[in-house]
């Protein structure tokens, strides 16, 4: 229990270390909607987007991981300048459970669109940063393209993301770059989420913590 609680509170000090005016996420998805309801109230965009959803998602009109994993897999193999061992079933689970806010363990409309935002806009940015197009962000180009994303990382937390989601020679390619800012985008939302005077700081129990990072 001794060492859970040292695990825990480590973990709340490192998040807690990202300035709360420099973390700037992308609004959440909205709450789902009556499908007549949504389709009335869609702008053109949104039409045309939901056209393509639904070639995706099939009859159930919602993306399961394995849907998401074959999804993500079939664009990123269009994309030569993009190195990745692709996306996991692993990956792509953990992505919807932190997507999944009306837990279905599926992704909905408004969901997928949210995070297919997300990673059309982190793409463009890893691309950015790849200065010597090798396809990699390497470790001297990572803080600046986290920070690009809204993830301004002190050198505790950025040394933690390395040693879990780059390579030996410190380099991250597509798949694990995607999967740690869903991550940590979830993160920081459960945290900000908690941290009421926006301060920095929460108070919280094992449990609740656990039950808040516990797909991240």
């Amino acid at each position: 229990m001794f060492l859970a609680k040292k695990l825990i509170g480590g973990i709340i000090d490192v998040v807690s270390n990202i300035d709360p005016g420099q973390f700037v996420p992308s609004d959440p998805p909205p709450a789902r909607r009556p499908l007549a309801y949504a389709e009335k109230h869609e702008n053109d965009e949104e039409k045309q987007f939901r056209k393509v959803f639904q070639q995706l998602a099939g009859d159930d009109m919602e993306v399961s991981p394995n849907e998401l994993m074959n999804i993500l897999n079939k664009i990123i193999s269009r994309h030569g300048d993009l190195k990745t061992d692709g996306f996991s079933i692993e990956s792509c689970r953990s992505m919807v459970a932190v997507m999944d806010s009306d837990s279905t363990g599926k992704l909905g409309f408004h969901e997928f669109k949210y995070l297919w935002n997300n990673i059309k806009k982190w793409q463009g940015i890893y691309k950015q940063f790849d200065a010597d197009r090798s396809g990699l962000i390497g470790a001297n180009e990572l803080p600046g393209a986290f920070t690009a994303a809204g993830f301004p990382l002190n050198d505790q937390l950025f040394q933690m993301i390395v040693r879990r989601y780059s390579d030996e020679n410190g380099n991250m390619d597509f798949d694990n770059y995607i999967g740690c800012l869903v991550r940590l985008d979830a993160m920081c939302r459960a945290f900000k989420t908690l941290d009421k005077d926006n301060n920095g700081t929460i108070k919280v129990n094992i449990q609740e913590w656990l039950q808040l990072t516990m797909y991240s």
